[in-house]
């Protein structure tokens, strides 16, 4: 047997590293994606997808696979990541407009250090927190973040900040000056260098004795504190941990749209997406939250073009979602997967499928017709 490839519960497994193992599908799946992610910028050309879309989904979808972090193993909801993808892409919109720094990394560098430093703080006073408190503080600094940076003349107000170190070429790559066209492609690619590294780690992390520890704490803190685990330390270190993946997503999009204000970056209502692209895509997988990036930029960025209500479409996608798809587009393939084989050697079961459907859609009417009554009448 290689030393890639172990026997493990009478399966072979391909092996990335010391306890980090594929099975045959999931090594499929991963090689897939990484093609697909590869070949975006060909797949854009040849068709009329948004290769811009594509690339902001990708850094928004990072930054909730941070806070799915938090979602998914502590069971804490924020309501205030946006903070520190802000944070990020303002970190490196300062260097360039205020400091002339005109290499990449160095930015990047830049807007992860200031989100750290600013979820470490912010970690500190949420920690101990649960349920509505816990999102509620997290709102609240997301807003006191957004009013701060909105109304000082040093991030120029909500005209906001260029990322343009001499005012016209974007920042450098790698020590060089790429042309409009190069310089998307080469951050694209670095981009998803970044989010393959991001999800390696962040996988290392969920399956170590730290993450089983998270998931402890958020299946009971109580139980969690009587085996002898530093709860409230625990979810201050996997909240700053949070905030480095979503100061990395905003200083990546910060070099992306070499522009930063407030409203696309800290207001509120990116919060509530980002915590959407989780739920979205499957916050019970590690991959979801891309997926869910993806999917819903997408949607917010090209759906102006094709319907009027636009701004309806989100809230009809995640009502969808959570009556259909409770466990969001990835983490439902599976089951759809096996539903689908169950069908095709019954196919007695589509019958039952449709008598179903027929019995909630008769009980949903019922429902509808008995509140009605209620609201003209006053009486059932």
């Amino acid at each position: 047997m290689s030393r890639f490839l172990v026997e493990r519960d009478d399966e072979t497994r391909v092996r990335l590293s010391e306890g980090m193992e594929l099975t045959k599908g999931q090594s499929v799946l991963a090689v897939l994606g990484l093609a697909v992610l590869f070949a975006v910028p060909d797949i854009t050309r040849l068709t009329s997808l948004s290769f811009q879309a594509v690339h902001r989904g990708i850094l928004f979808g990072l930054a909730a696979v941070g806070l799915n972090l938090l979602l998914r193993h502590t069971e804490l909801v924020s309501f205030g990541h946006a903070a520190f993808f802000g944070v990020g892409a303002y970190g490196a919109a300062v260097l360039a407009s205020h400091f002339d720094v005109s290499s990449g990394l160095l930015l990047l560098f830049g807007g992860v250090l200031a989100s750290t430093v600013t979820a470490v703080l912010i970690g500190y006073f949420v920690a101990g927190y649960l349920d509505i408190y816990f999102a509620l503080l997290t709102l609240a600094f997301n807003q006191v973040l957004y009013a701060f940076v909105l109304q000082s003349g040093y991030f120029n107000y909500s005209d906001g900040l260029s990322v343009r170190p001499d005012g016209l070429n974007p920042p450098t790559l790698f020590g060089l000056q790429w042309s409009s066209a190069g310089y998307d492609l080469i951050l694209y690619y670095f981009t998803v260098v970044v989010l393959v590294v991001s999800l390696l780690a962040m996988w290392k992390l969920v399956n170590s004795p730290f993450g089983r520890a998270l998931d402890a704490i958020g299946q009971d803190r109580t139980r969690a504190r009587f085996v002898g685990i530093p709860v409230e330390k625990y979810v201050w270190i996997a909240f700053a941990i949070s905030g480095v993946y979503g100061g990395l997503a905003g200083g990546l999009f910060a070099l992306l749209q070499l522009h930063v204000s407030p409203d696309p970056t800290l207001y509120a209502f990116v919060s509530g997406e980002i915590l959407f692209m989780a739920i979205l895509g499957g916050f019970g997988t590690l991959v979801g939250p891309v997926v869910g990036g993806v999917v819903l930029v997408y949607l917010l960025i090209q759906a102006p073009f094709y319907v009027e209500y636009y701004n309806a479409l989100t809230g009809l996608v995640l009502i969808a979602v959570v009556l259909f798809l409770p466990e969001g587009i990835l983490g439902s393939i599976p089951k759809i997967g096996t539903g689908l084989a169950r069908r095709r050697r019954d196919p007695g079961l589509l019958r039952e499928d449709l008598t179903t459907l027929g019995s909630s859609l008769r009980r949903g009417a019922n429902r509808a017709v008995t509140t009605v009554r209620i609201i003209v009448f006053g009486v059932n």
